[in-house]
């Protein structure tokens, strides 16, 4: 593992950071190390479930566009 020491770190970061930590139950430096990983690598995407999220919004509203339709729409103004 690596140390990494922060220099000059604002005083309202450092207060949010605590205050997530304990909210979260870890350490300050566990909810940095956590913080960082998630800006690096950020979130994991489930495409299928998003698809399948997107798709029961769609047949609850009863709205349903062709290729046509949105490119029509996305063109509509635009000449």
């Amino acid at each position: 593992m690596s140390t990494i020491t922060l220099k000059d770190v604002p005083p309202e970061v450092h207060q949010s950071l605590k205050e997530r930590a304990q909210a979260h139950g870890r350490s300050l430096n566990k909810e940095i190390i956590v913080t960082l990983e998630n800006i690096v690598h950020g979130a994991a995407i489930d495409a299928k479930a998003l698809g399948n999220q997107a798709r029961a919004v769609r047949e609850t509203m009863g709205v349903y566009l062709t290729q046509k339709d949105l490119a029509r729409l996305k063109n509509a103004g635009r000449r």
